[in-house]
């Protein structure tokens, strides 16, 4: 019986509202069994599995499983489609990014209603938050299609981009790769998820009807063997998001192999509520934060930090909302949270929780439900080693502790080995933006929560990954700068000393003092006895890198610009002496440099960029904190101080591999920055076997970023050590390093990472505007 609009009053209880998916299960129905598509048109299927509705268990459609066959027809498709897509005007791309644009938003129902049957989340979430967000990257890159012979002078495309999505958002991961790819010239392969293939498929419908060029974008549908398939491909880049177990996989495959890499992986970020917020409004942000798309968001605000003055509150609070929160058929309007993707996935959040309880935390709901359902919940009195406290849960479940300080706080804040994103509620603008700026995170939002904008730059640090998605950051990611590469001669086979009649004594540079190697030996290059360093000397190098980084952050930029400028002049004052170890023309370049980047020191300046009304955007350029270096063989001086100076400029501590052959520019340099005012610790000079100590680099994991400006396998080895601590690897390809082009904004955005703050700004009027615009 119908309940009366009088009783149903009383309760508030909402009705069913179910959406129409007649439209969808027709088409799926029309297309039966689905091929791959490549080169413009879709492929007869062949060995197929399914893709279900995790809310029934239903089948939906039959996928082909792609086979490295398969990914090497796409591969070849694109490649030849390459060389016309990258050679038409910027405004032609810009139409074809239109088209499409606006092709979603004449189907935005029908995609929003296939991609809530294929995934289990809310049909108002992909509705009105996944769908307008989609058109929204296509628009934005149309226009830096448009813009980018202006606004990316010198830049081109990279060539053919592997592209491999996750399942949690999968028509919006695919336009966050596929826009800025496309309008930067380049075509793509992409894999959507084994479990989410559909939304993809019917985007490729859409760029056959709007007329795209054949070739440009191909889409290859399986599993993980057909991602590792991709991976192996002859492509110039992979962009991968998913879990950071995969992530580091990838990094280890593609050592060595010239492909550019970005990995957007896991996160168990902050949720920072100081004593001050706004309670009831930090309550609503944990539900978007945390229980939005059943909590499988790789930013979701899973570790809810509380101020303990507040918690009992805060607590009861959220209690409360949660209770109100719905969870059912997601394509019913009203339901809040819908269905996990899969019965593996909710196995594994479900493996997690009992592990998270036996280990002493206290559930407070996230009961299991009939199908693939899980309500909200959140884990109390947890310890910090515990497993639900360390693990990506990748669920509507979040943990729940306390602090007492904000000093406590940060810490816990940081207390993690992922750095995606993080969200601080405070009514105080000051603590506030304290907190923001302590967090060591890609995004931080105040006083809000996931929110996201093709404007603005996306992606973490650590075991979040590295490469930034969307906006100016995320062109770049999908641009190069040609160079006229030379190739780097291999070191010399290292010859140990055996007594002479050298008179010079040469030490390690090391926390801003000489010091002798560890090993208490040496060997010979340039005729001098050069000290051998070993791995305990590139621990200590890392230590006082370490140490020195407050010290020369504190000093700002403009500090930082008059101690370069110091040392150009002292280098100057010895120029005669240095052109003894390297040509006249490598020292004028290096005295150049170091005013070049000196004016640069306090002008590589962040944006606030046009994103959500009532928001502003900032992005910020950030140091990485200690970098490794290891210069080229050639160009002893030139080559040292082009990786040095920017990194230094920005911010960074170096630990610097000079030359092997030709180190005793490098190592006579330490007395110059000794009397520079560069603070002992900026600069730490280690001579010696250059890929051993390399190597040593990469696998510390107090080093944040490593430049290596070598080639071959020694390159190749630093990748995959660096693979296992995710530290991004730039490689600077072997040039003039005497040239102005050893020099310039890719060094300073590669001595960088940027962190996109997110603040509230201003009030909408009643009636403009929206979340999801």
């Amino acid at each position: 019986m119908m309940p009366k609009v009088s009783e149903i009053m009383e309760s508030m209880e909402y009705g069913p509202a179910p959406e129409d998916a007649s439209a969808v299960r027709d088409w799926l129905r029309e297309r039966g069994r689905f091929g791959h598509f490549i080169a413009g048109r879709f492929t007869r299927p062949g060995e197929t599995f399914a893709s279900r509705d995790p809310s029934t268990g239903e089948e939906l459609a039959q996928v082909t499983q792609g086979t490295a066959r398969d990914v090497m027809k796409a591969v070849r498709a694109a490649r030849r489609a390459q060389r016309g897509w990258g050679a038409m005007p910027g405004h032609v791309r810009a139409r074809f990014l239109y088209a499409i644009a606006r092709t979603i938003q004449k189907r935005e129902r029908f995609l929003a209603v296939l991609e809530t049957l294929d995934n289990g989340k809310p049909i108002r979430e992909s509705r009105d938050i996944d769908v307008p967000l989609v058109v929204r990257h296509f628009y934005h890159h149309a226009g830096w299609a448009e813009l980018a012979e202006t606004e990316f002078p010198g830049h081109g495309p990279l060539g053919v981009c592997g592209q491999i999505i996750p399942w949690n958002f999968p028509l919006l991961m695919l336009a966050w790769k596929v826009a800025p790819a496309l309008a930067a010239g380049n075509t793509v392969v992409l894999k959507p998820a084994e479990y989410t293939p559909l939304t993809a498929l019917a985007f490729a419908e859409i760029c056959a009807h709007v007329g795209l060029p054949a070739g440009v974008v191909n889409i290859v549908t399986g599993d993980g063997e057909t991602g590792a398939a991709l991976v192996a491909a002859p492509v110039d880049k992979i962009a991968f998001t998913g879990s950071t177990e995969v992530g580091r996989g990838i990094a280890r495959a593609v050592a060595g192999s010239g492909k550019r890499l970005v990995l957007e992986l896991g996160g168990k970020s902050p949720f920072v509520v100081m004593e001050d917020a706004d309670l009831d409004a930090a309550v609503e942000g944990v539900v978007e934060g945390v229980w939005f798309n059943q909590g499988e968001v790789c930013c979701a605000g899973s570790r809810i930090l509380v101020a303990e003055s507040v918690a009992a509150r805060f607590e009861a609070l959220l209690r409360a909302r949660m209770g109100k929160l719905r969870l059912g058929a997601p394509l019913d309007k009203s339901t809040d949270v819908g269905a996990i993707v899969d019965p593996v996935q909710k196995d594994r959040i479900l493996r997690i929780l009992d592990r998270a309880t036996a280990a002493g935390a206290e559930l407070v709901g996230g009961t299991a439900a009939p199908g693939c359902f899980i309500a909200p919940g959140y884990l109390r009195n947890i310890a910090p080693a515990n497993p639900g406290m360390v693990e990506e849960i990748f669920g509507p479940i979040a943990t729940l502790s306390t602090f007492r300080t904000p000093d406590e706080a940060a810490d816990l804040a940081n207390n993690t080995r992922y750095g995606l994103a993080a969200s601080v509620w405070s009514e105080s603008a000051t603590v506030a933006t304290d907190m923001a700026a302590r967090i060591k995170a890609g995004v931080v939002w105040v006083n809000c929560a996931n929110l996201f904008d093709a404007a603005a730059p996306f992606g973490g640090m650590r075991d979040s990954g590295y490469g930034r998605e969307g906006g100016r950051e995320g062109m770049l990611d999908y641009l190069a700068v040609p160079v006229a590469a030379q190739r780097d001669p291999a070191p010399s086979e290292i010859v140990p000393a055996k007594g002479s009649g050298i008179d010079r004594t040469v030490k390690l540079y090391i926390g801003g003092a000489q010091k002798r190697p560890d090993g208490g030996t040496s060997y010979f290059a340039q005729d001098e006895l050069v000290p051998l360093g070993n791995r305990k000397d590139i621990r200590n190098a890392v230590e006082a890198a370490q140490s020195a980084l407050a010290k020369w952050q504190g000093l700002g930029g403009h500090g930082r610009a008059q101690v370069l400028y110091f040392l150009a002049e002292n280098l100057a004052q010895r120029r005669a002496e240095f052109a003894g170890y390297a040509s006249p023309a490598e020292v004028d370049a290096a005295i150049r440099r170091c005013f070049f980047y000196a004016g640069f020191a306090d002008k590589y300046d962040g944006a606030t960029v046009s994103a959500k009304p009532g928001h502003l955007c900032h992005v910020q350029p950030e140091p990485h904190g200690v970098m490794g270096l290891v210069a080229p063989t050639a160009a002893p001086l030139a080559g040292f101080m082009a990786l040095v100076l920017p990194a230094i400029a920005m911010g960074n501590a170096v630990v610097a591999i000079p030359s092997q052959d030709r180190p005793m520019a490098a190592l006579t340099l330490a007395q110059v920055l000794a009397c520079s005012d560069v603070p002992g610790g900026v600069v730490n000079i280690v001579t010696g076997p250059r890929d051993d100590l390399a190597r040593a680099l990469a696998g510390h994991d107090g080093v944040s970023a490593i430049w290596h400006a070598g080639q071959g396998e020694g390159l190749a080895e630093v990748q995959r050590a660096a693979a296992e601590t995710l530290i991004p690897v730039w490689t600077p390809a072997p040039r003039d390093w005497s040239d102005p082009q050893a020099q310039g904004r890719d060094f300073l955005r590669a001595a960088s990472r940027t962190k996109t703050i997110w603040l509230p700004y201003g009030a909408l009027p009643a009636g403009t505007g929206s979340t999801a615009y």
